[in-house]
């Protein structure tokens, strides 16, 4: 079945619809959920997490199991990134083997889609830079965590600065929570796929 995470608190409702009562359960951020159906209402997915428990769409980031690997990749290991969920699933000899919500490049510097590989990983960096002719978006981080490049100065990385997953937030890296970008720089090897 599918999966997804919560990303900001949820009360979920007994039926697809704001004119259901609600359960009086809440689901706060990060919570994982199974997915069972999906079914649009008024213009509106809703996500059935239970039974006649139902959350809307924009409250949950759904987990795209793919395990045909991409059109490219010859080596069965690589790293899935969903650009429109925000989730990141990795997967080992056709098999998944960690998810995780994540943090991708917001307007107007998006993650660029593409297949990439890791071609240098790296215990610590220190990253600064600036897009803006008057460096109003400069930034300077020391001691970012378990950063693997994939595409030119785009990389995965831990962001022990953010707090909040599943929104575009970044300068077009891939952030994750330092313990998953911990586990990812442990099981990844350069010349793995970034898709």
């Amino acid at each position: 079945r599918s999966v997804g995470w919560i990303v900001e608190t949820a009360r979920p409702r007994q039926a697809p619809t704001y004119a259901a009562p609600e359960t009086g359960q809440e689901l706060r951020a990060e919570t994982v959920v199974q997915i069972y159906d999906v079914q649009n209402q008024d213009k509106t997915d809703w996500y059935m997490i239970g039974m006649d428990e139902w959350v809307e769409r924009r409250y949950v980031r759904q987990l795209e199991i793919q395990t045909t690997p991409p059109e490219g990749v010859d080596n069965n290991r690589w790293i899935d990134i969903n650009l429109y969920e925000q989730t990141m699933a990795v997967y080992d000899n056709g098999q998944l083997v960690f998810a995780t919500l994540i943090a991708t490049g917001a307007d107007p510097y998006y993650t660029r889609p593409g297949l990439f590989k890791i071609y240098q990983k790296k215990l610590t960096e220190t990253m600064q830079g600036s897009f803006e002719a008057d460096r109003s978006d400069y930034y300077y981080l020391e001691n970012v965590p378990w950063t693997m490049y994939f595409d030119k100065a785009r990389a995965l990385h831990g962001a022990y600065w953010r707090a909040m997953w599943g929104y575009e937030q970044s300068h077009g890296c891939v952030n994750l929570s330092p313990g998953d970008a911990h586990w990812l720089y442990d099981w990844a090897k350069e010349g793995d796929y970034v898709y």
